[in-house]
């Protein structure tokens, strides 16, 4: 298994790069965006590239979604590979309603059926309905809801309460 560069229609999957902070930082401190996702908006280039370094620096199919125009990424699609195989994305607010994610999410599951992996895995927050309309647009099948306790965090980089 490699990390390859994947390329759709409108659309091209690589590596961030340190050279994509800037675009990374535009989809990391938008709080809309990151509203359902496990970690609090970011408030600076700093932060950007610490959350580069900790989540997707080295990472095998971690990939910015450029559009072929520009190359500049516009959104995020991952998949880990331990065993959950999670996976997920974020696409810039002004990109969303497109079928942006849709696509790349095709081509990262077309990738990943060549790479021998078994399954994938995903959840999405139930006031988030359109991030299960993309999985199910992908073939994906519901299997379960949960009901978690509500936690209450803070960040120790913000000092603010999510629950």
């Amino acid at each position: 298994m490699s990390a390859v560069r994947l390329e759709t229609e409108r659309l091209v999957l690589r590596k961030f790069g340190k050279g994509d902070m800037e675009a990374l930082y535009l989809l990391l401190r938008d709080r809309e965006v990151n509203a359902f996702l496990p970690w609090f908006a970011v408030n600076s280039m700093r932060e950007t590239e610490e959350f580069y370094e900790k989540r997707f620096e080295g990472k095998m199919h971690y990939y910015a979604i450029c559009l072929k125009q520009d190359d500049y990424p516009v959104g995020y699609i991952k998949m880990d590979m331990d065993d959950s195989h999670d996976f997920g994305y974020a696409l810039r607010r002004e990109f969303w309603g497109r079928g942006i994610v849709t696509e790349a999410g095709a081509a990262l599951v077309e990738r990943l059926k060549k790479d021998g992996i078994p399954y994938i895995t995903a959840t999405h927050d139930r006031n988030n309905p359109k991030s299960g309309n993309v999985m199910r647009r992908l073939g994906m099948k519901y299997c379960y809801s949960s009901k978690i306790p509500l936690w209450f965090e803070t960040s120790p980089l913000q000092g603010e309460k999510r629950s």
